[in-house]
């Protein structure tokens, strides 16, 4: 099974506080013991949403919004793409996991879809 994990944005995130050294390094421990059980496949840092732009879609029409963006709470930091064998094996790792901001914060768990959920067969 694949998972995203999402490290959400606090406000220090999107004021591109960046992380201390020793967060830095238990982080590094961290996804050595995710590589080394073969659960990480990628993961990295996202730069604030000061930095970012979306783009909204409406029928043919698009619209561009540079950032900031509100809603802290539900933005994105930080991300891990996993292969687990469950989301309780995910759960558990993230609950291993040291605190990846300075302040409360949380992360957040999302299965992928596969081709399977659409009727087709993987390869």
């Amino acid at each position: 099974m694949k998972v995203m994990v999402f490290v959400k944005a606090t406000k220090a995130s999107e004021a591109g506080i960046m992380p201390s050294a020793q967060l830095l390094e238990d982080m590094g421990k961290f996804n050595q013991q995710l590589i080394a059980a073969g659960v990480m496949q990628d993961g990295g840092g996202l730069r604030p949403t000061s930095q970012a732009a979306r783009v909204t879609f409406s029928g043919t029409d698009r619209t561009v919004r540079k950032g900031p963006f509100e809603n802290t709470s539900e933005l994105v930091a930080g991300y891990w793409l996993w292969e687990v064998k469950s989301l309780d094996e995910a759960i558990d790792w993230v609950k291993r996991c040291p605190n990846p901001m300075p302040e409360m914060s949380d992360i957040e768990i999302r299965p992928l879809y596969t081709a399977e959920d659409f009727g087709a067969e993987e390869k």
